[in-house]
């Protein structure tokens, strides 16, 4: 299986798990929590069709990549990506992220710089800035993300059960726009990540890129589900927009946060137009 070797914790080489189908323009997809890859099934399939080369991966604690004690934070996940694209000699392709995929893409190129990378899109990210504070009234107090870390503490089989109702908004489209058995896969990713680092994560979810946006200087796409019960979209999208010059806002009508699976249709046809 191809892997690209980030790190090193004891005895153990840190690695992320990619895949990387078709040719032509390349597309780089960064996957949310708590999944891995594979939650861009749908928009893989329509990127391939449209004649792209799609790279897919797993950060770090996910899916099948390594699933080391430390590293969970977005300066690690920045450097993660800008090795995988390092090594695939990657230049002129396009990025899009969804939920934490959008701070690693606020966090790569507000580091890394754009030299690299032709678009991104922001599919219902985590940008700006998700903590509640004066600045921000619309973000989520800190006592909610205590709460989350203590619940995955305690039984985090039992949290993702939960979790997935609100991801997918499961009491209006579950039978409609998505399966219990799609629910079950994503509840059979999540369970699998590494413990340590699905409880880590919830403290990068309020990472503040505010200072990164704003260095970003290439067209972005900025998408987000206006019924997402997960990253509220007056506190992520519209303030992602505003932040980053020049970018494109598209809020994706009656949208959950795994808009991904359950509005694709919408979801592929903005990152189709937007990476022609």
């Amino acid at each position: 299986m191809p892997f690209v070797t980030v790190g090193q914790e004891n005895s153990m080489p840190i690695e992320l798990y990619y895949e990387d189908h078709g040719s032509g323009s390349p597309v780089v997809l960064i996957h949310g929590f708590p999944l891995s890859g594979r939650a861009w099934e749908r928009q893989e399939r329509a990127l391939l069709a449209a004649g792209h080369r799609v790279i897919t991966y797993d950060r770090r604690g996910f899916g099948k990549s390594s699933q080391p004690s430390t590293g969970y934070d977005y300066d690690t996940f920045a450097a993660d990506l800008d090795k995988l694209v390092t090594a695939l000699n990657l230049h002129g392709f396009d990025l899009a992220g969804h939920s934490m995929g959008g701070g690693e893409i606020a966090r790569y190129l507000g580091t890394y710089g754009t030299s690299r990378v032709r678009r991104a899109a922001i599919v219902s990210g985590v940008p700006p800035y998700l903590l509640q504070t004066p600045e921000t009234p619309h973000g989520v107090p800190q006592d909610v993300f205590d709460q989350i870390a203590a619940a995955l503490t305690a039984d985090r089989f039992a949290y993702f059960t939960e979790w997935n109702k609100n991801f997918f908004n499961l009491d209006q489209t579950l039978g409609s726009r998505i399966s219990a058995e799609a629910v079950q896969d994503a509840w059979n990713t999540a369970v699998s990540a590494s413990p340590a680092g699905t409880i880590a994560c919830v403290a990068t979810w309020h990472t503040d890129f505010r200072a990164d946006l704003p260095k970003i200087d290439i067209p972005v796409l900025v998408l987000h589900g206006t019924e997402d019960r997960i990253l509220p979209i007056e506190a992520c999208g519209a303030r992602t927009h505003e932040l980053i010059p020049g970018s494109e806002y598209v809020p994706i009508e009656g949208a959950s946060h795994g808009l991904c699976w359950t509005h694709a249709d919408a979801v592929n046809a903005e990152l189709v137009r937007f990476f022609k």
